[in-house]
Formats: structure tokens, sequence, C-alpha cells
């Protein structure tokens, strides 16, 4: 036998597209947002392992809103002084300062915390490049351990979550 299954009735059973030859098949706006749900929730990792990565959410979430975010976003003395000295102007801060806190209520939210962690290495990232480059001969130059230590520690959450991106991904592609 060459592997092939030719009867007809295990075929149909195998592949539910085949049960509607007859009929057509309609999907609902919330048969998607259930079947996402589902495919998030079936994403989760194992008890131990979530745990870990719940209690380094709610840190990182906490982090970046009360010491990040909310200094930029209020006009710290501090974090204007460190945004004009980048020289791209203050509307970078609020712009920072807003993904920041979008980051930090995404990974508290459970079906974005793994995409709320991989923008948040992204924006980490991009404050390494600028601190290590531009505010190098500044008081602000050592912030550049800081932001890559957050850097790995949201790249190791997204990680931690990847298969929850990639159900979130295919849920939105259908």
């Amino acid at each position: 036998m060459s592997g092939r299954n030719d009867d007809p009735v295990k075929q149909t059973r195998d592949d539910p597209m085949k049960q509607t030859t007859t009929e057509t098949a309609v999907i609902t706006t919330t048969a998607r947002v259930t079947a996402a749900r589902v495919a998030i929730r079936e994403a989760r990792p194992r008890r131990r392992t979530g745990t870990l990565l719940w209690a380094a959410q709610i840190l990182l979430a906490a982090f970046f809103v009360f010491v990040a975010a909310v200094p930029k976003l209020t006009g710290s003395h501090q974090m204007v002084q460190e945004f004009g000295l980048i020289g791209a102007g203050q509307w970078l801060r609020y712009l920072v300062g807003t993904a920041e806190l979008a980051g930090a209520i995404g990974l508290l939210t459970p079906w974005l915390a793994g995409l709320a962690a991989a923008g948040l290495a992204a924006d980490m990232a991009g404050a390494t490049i600028i601190n290590a480059t531009v505010l190098h001969n500044t008081t602000f130059g050592p912030n550049v351990w800081l932001t890559a230590v957050l850097c790995a520690a949201c790249a190791l959450l997204a990680y931690g979550r990847r298969q929850q991106i990639k159900a979130l991904a295919a849920a939105t592609r259908r």
C-alpha cells in the first residue's frame, strides 16, 4: 500500500472542509474570536512556567508604568533633559512614554502579553542603542546597562509566550 487512504468516509472525517460539500460554511466574527481564544488558551505554557512568566510580567509592568512611562508622560525634569540631549524633540518623549504604558498594560492582558513583551523588547533595544551612541558621554550613559537588561528580560518573556504570539497571528489571519 502506498500510504494513501482510499476510504472516502475516513477522508471526510479527517478533513472538515470535505464535510460541507453541499452546504456553505459561514464563519462569523464571533466564531473567529472564539477560535482565537481557544487557540491562545491551548498555547499556554505549563503551570510552573506560566506562574514564573506572570510574576515577571507583573514586575515588568509595574516598572514600565511607574519608573518609565509616568515620568515621561508627566514631564519629569530628568526626562525632559534626557530627551533634550537626544535632540529629536519632546514629541519622542511622549511617543516612548505612551508605547511603554501600552506595553505595560499589554503585559497584564493575557492574550496580548507575548506581543507586548516583544514590543517592549524592541523599545528597550532602541533605548540601549540611543544610550550607547548618543548619550554615552552624559550622565544618562550608564543607563545602557539597565536598558540592555530590560531588553533581555522582555525578549525572554516574548520567547516564553511565543506560542501565544503564533496563535494570535494565526487568529488575525483568518
